[in-house]
């Protein structure tokens, strides 16, 4: 049977929290990354098939994937967010016209 002690993570041998939490953070940067991807990506197929102008949804296809990549290879979240505002621009822009 298993022992029902207290268990003290702080002396336990092989804690592994850092480890736990760095691995936490990747998981939440590419969930971040992943859906600003996927919100460009509707962005693109809103300004392409509902309004019609696709050579602006081309490049909003390219904004998304040159935001996505950096994204996710860098660690850093300001090529995903500078691409969104980007491809929101577009959008609004297309959709006001």
């Amino acid at each position: 049977m298993a022992e029902h002690g207290t268990v003290e993570y702080a002396t336990a041998e092989g804690n592994d929290y850092p480890t736990h939490e760095q691995s936490y953070e990747r998981f939440v940067h590419f969930t971040f990354v992943g859906l600003i991807h996927v919100v460009n990506l509707l962005f693109g197929l809103a300004v392409g098939g509902v309004m019609g102008h696709w050579f602006w949804a081309l490049l909003v296809f390219i904004i998304a994937v040159l935001g996505v990549i950096p994204g996710f290879v860098s660690g850093s979240r300001t090529s995903s967010i500078l691409a969104f505002v980007l491809c929101f621009l577009i959008f609004a822009f297309n959709g006001l016209s």
